[in-house]
């Protein structure tokens, strides 16, 4: 059957429709009421006559096509079928940033506490998402300090000879070790936890009381003060809590500024009235067909630049070309359905510049989904402020979403506190880095491995702080090993002379280099320092801890290039002291002949006389003032015949 005959026996239906090319994979995905009627005006004569291109009516060869119920259903399911076939025809989410979530794995015989930025069917309780991203972090520490029930890395299906040093400061109750708690106990802790990210601190509150009455009745005063200092600390977090209450509503808040065919837009969002964080999303090739509520959409064209708060007010022909080249309202409702359908949370309130035609279908779609969640029956509001202070929160977004789109198209530098905060933010840090150490190894089929370590602090590299590293221990070929003995012998010297540790240890290679610079770290007893691989070819973090959720940054990432930048260096330094030792091997070889004369002589006289040559042709005298008499006797013996070997 041919596409013109297949379109005329589609249902008149709801539904979602998939356009397909001649290799089968899929360019388009859209909705519609009734599908029929929809598909079939992509062909209707005329339909084309003003558009730049009709590469998608060209390009498709086959449509599928699957009904539904109601227009929700519809629009759910598009949306899923967006993300997971990934259409070039369809505008897709493209984010540098990721919210993170606290992960309770309940699965667990001893349960954990995690930052994570992925959510996964596993049986774990997942909270969030946290803004600003470090707040997830803080929050975690407040569990590890008030609750003890750890984020660590060991093995807890298996009793160890010791404790880590979690343990000692008390941020662990130690179930790693037999003897040290007792899974009641560790239980307990855990319904804490629970209570505490579930928001139920009345309920937390009253079990807590209720444990300190009956620890201080047996006379176990110890455990009854940790009681009454959780207390102290639930109530004050619930004050805290109830005047953001006060102060207003969860919003999130919109704004984009478009020029030349590229897209910046920005996210501000708003919790108790604040604005917590701000979100930046960026397209540099919008889809020609940018839309599935004008047909077959709109190819884009040069226009006008236009901000969030233009398309509302553009008139004549700026209104025109604006319309032509762009879809502001289309555009956000593909951007709203993909940030929040299937999300654990959505604000009760989304401000947007423009209106769009699914608006009220989709707020009835993320209420019902609110109210699957477990949230309190509320109903989402997408709003379009025409005035007001909501109208301004939408023109401050719109100012900014310009200031990004400069920063982003126009290469402007940001500076190194902005660059910190984002790379903070990107690979979870706990704190904006200030130091970070770089290691990467070099040799040539495992000759003469060695190791480099670069420096960069606060905005630039220090030099001063670079070192080189002989693997002295390796055999061979062993990048892995190479890595456990120097990220070993660098931080068991910061250890004994009791310095600081990096902000971040970061390790040029892939998920191998990174797990053996853990395991050094943890044979250490290093705990939660912060650690991160570059893969060389795909130019993807691994953040340890979190290596099946890798960082991959857009290309035009500030974050990506420092990285880069980092990585380079390190890789530079190794090559260029793998190099220089190569060399003094090379030129050594001769002297090394020579009976008495070992590698440290060797190395003298090279350093002395600079060249194999300039030893050669000194005398007696002059060999003296580097080797013993007898030394230079020997030197000048062998040279002697080889000379006189010589035809």
């Amino acid at each position: 059957m041919d596409l013109q005959a297949k379109i005329r026996s589609l249902p008149a239906s709801a539904g979602v429709y998939l356009y397909k090319n001649a290799e089968g994979d899929v360019i388009y995905v859209g909705k519609a009421n009734n599908l029929r009627s929809r598909v079939s005006s992509y062909f209707r004569e005329g339909r084309w006559e003003d558009a730049k291109t009709d590469s998608l009516v060209r390009e498709a060869v086959d449509v599928d096509y699957i009904v539904v119920a109601n227009n929700k259903e519809a629009l759910a399911l598009e949306n899923h079928l967006i993300k997971q076939k990934k259409p070039r025809f369809n505008i897709l989410l493209r984010d540098d940033k990721t919210y993170p979530y606290v992960k309770l794995t309940l699965g667990e015989r001893f349960p954990r506490v995690y930052v994570t930025r992925r959510l996964r069917k596993d049986g774990s309780a997942y909270y969030g998402p946290y803004f600003p991203a470090n707040l997830a972090y803080r929050i975690v520490d407040l569990i590890h300090r008030h609750f003890m029930v750890p984020s660590c890395k060991v093995d807890l299906t298996r009793f160890h000879p010791r404790p880590c040093l979690q343990y000692y400061i008390k941020r662990c109750l130690g179930p790693c070790v037999e003897g040290l708690t007792t899974p009641e106990i560790y239980q307990e802790a855990v319904r804490d936890v629970k209570l505490f990210l579930e928001g139920r601190p009345t309920d937390l509150l009253r079990s807590l009381r209720r444990r300190m009455e009956q620890t201080a009745e047996a006379e176990e005063y110890e455990r009854a003060a940790k009681y009454r200092d959780l207390i102290s600390t639930v109530d004050q977090l619930q004050e805290k809590q109830r005047i953001a209450a006060v102060e207003g509503d969860d919003a999130d808040v919109f704004g984009f500024h478009y020029e030349n065919g590229m897209l910046a837009v920005n996210l501000f969002h708003m919790r108790g009235g604040r604005v917590l964080d701000r979100r930046e999303f960026f397209w540099e090739d919008l889809p020609e067909v940018a839309t599935d509520h004008a047909g077959a959409g709109a190819p884009s064209r040069p226009a006008e630049p236009s901000s969030l708060a233009e398309p509302v007010r553009m008139t004549g022909e700026d209104a025109r070309r604006s319309t032509e080249s762009f879809h502001p309202g289309e555009f956000l409702s593909a951007l709203l359905k993909q940030l929040y359908i299937g999300q654990p949370y959505v604000p009760r309130n989304i401000y947007v510049p423009v209106d769009f035609d699914d608006r009220e279908i989709l707020e009835d779609v993320l209420t019902e989904q609110a109210a699957d969640n477990g949230v309190r029956p509320t109903r989402v509001n997408i709003l379009v402020p025409q005035r007001g202070d909501k109208r301004a929160l939408l023109d401050l977004a719109g100012n900014n979403a310009k200031q990004s789109y400069d920063q982003r198209f126009r290469v402007m530098k940001p500076n190194a506190k902005a660059i910190q905060e984002a790379l903070q933010d990107a690979l979870g840090l706990p704190d904006r880095p200030h130091r970070i150490e770089c290691f990467d190894i070099s040799h040539i089929q495992g000759a003469e491995t060695v190791a480099s370590m670069v420096v960069w602090e606060d905005g630039q590299m220090k030099k001063s702080d670079y070192r080189k590293f002989i693997i002295r221990d390796v055999i061979g070929v062993d990048d892995f090993a190479s890595m456990r003995e120097v990220v070993t012998r660098r931080y068991k010297r910061i250890q004994e002379e009791k310095k600081k540790m990096p902000s971040l240890v970061l390790i040029d290679g892939g998920l191998g280099q990174l797990h053996a610079a853990a395991e050094a770290l943890e044979a250490l007893e290093i705990i939660n320092q912060p650690l991160a691989a570059i893969a060389k070819r795909e130019e993807i973090i691994y953040v340890y801890g979190q290596e099946n959720e890798p960082v991959a940054l857009d290309h035009h990432s500030p974050v990506l290039h420092l990285v880069q930048l980092i990585r380079d260096e390190a890789h530079r330094f190794a090559v260029t002291f793998h190099r220089k030792r190569r060399q003094m091997r090379d030129r050594s070889t001769e002297l090394r002949e020579i009976p008495g004369v070992g590698e440290s002589t060797t190395r003298r006289l090279l350093e002395h006389f600079g060249s194999v040559q300039a030893v050669k042709q000194a005398d007696s005298a002059a060999l003296s003032a580097v080797v013993t008499r007898t030394q230079a006797e020997a030197i000048l013996d062998h040279f002697k015949r080889q000379s006189a070997s010589m035809p």
